[in-house]
């Protein structure tokens, strides 16, 4: 479902990667054109336990550091853990405002300025509350050859993703980062309305895998 179409090498702030990217047709969108999606690919991945972390595109953050998310203190994070952890894989996916786009976006980002939540401002354009999958980004994992990680997500669909794609999540790694007045709602509803993993209790602290949450079937 994904072919390799270029790979370079990539350095960052964080560790020298390799950046490649793919092209991918997701059948379950019914796209017309071919998906292109990144992977910054740091170590061994194969032979070790790379952390992995699945990102979703956001211009506003990721490129402006917009305060009202999360995305581009999760983005950064991300590099940092792999880098620290010395293999791992960023799969970054063209995904923008959870599938609906950049200006739909800022559509949506008029309508919480009245007073509207994230979920409720795309339900009043007319969107899904959450348009993405993560099909492709799975697949990229597997043309990499992992089969295990430690996926760092707050993201439950992400979780159920990675496993219903045969890879198994030997730890899930919080990608909690410190909230600010104008992102405090946001990352709420997240908890509330969309089950993110946030603020983990005591016991889950460490990162390991809850029992029967994130350890795939038949591995």
């Amino acid at each position: 479902m994904v072919n390799k179409v270029a790979e370079v090498g990539f350095p960052t702030y964080w560790a020298e990667f390799r950046l490649i990217a793919f092209e991918g047709i997701d059948n379950q969108k019914r796209l017309q054109k071919p998906e292109t999606l990144l992977a910054l690919v740091l170590g061994d991945v194969q032979r070790t336990l790379p952390i992995v972390r699945i990102h979703s595109q956001c211009t506003t953050g990721d490129v402006f550091h917009s305060l009202r998310c999360d995305c581009h203190d999760q983005l950064h994070l991300a590099l940092k853990s792999i880098a620290n952890h010395g293999s791992g894989v960023l799969v970054y996916e063209h995904q923008e405002g959870r599938g609906i786009g950049l200006v739909e976006k800022l559509r949506a980002y008029e309508l919480q300025d009245q007073g509207l939540d994230t979920i409720e401002a795309n339900l009043e354009l007319g969107h899904p509350v959450d348009l993405r999958n993560y099909v492709l980004p799975v697949e990229v994992l597997k043309a990499l050859g992992i089969h295990s990680v430690q996926l760092l997500t707050n993201n439950p669909e992400k979780i159920a993703a990675v496993q219903a794609g045969g890879i198994e999540i030997v730890r899930r790694l919080s990608a909690d980062v410190p909230d600010n007045p104008h992102s405090e709602r946001y990352l709420l509803t997240k908890r509330m309305k969309l089950g993110h993993i946030s603020k983990v209790p005591s016991d889950l602290s460490d990162g390991t895998v809850p029992p029967g949450r994130c350890r795939s079937a038949g591995r």
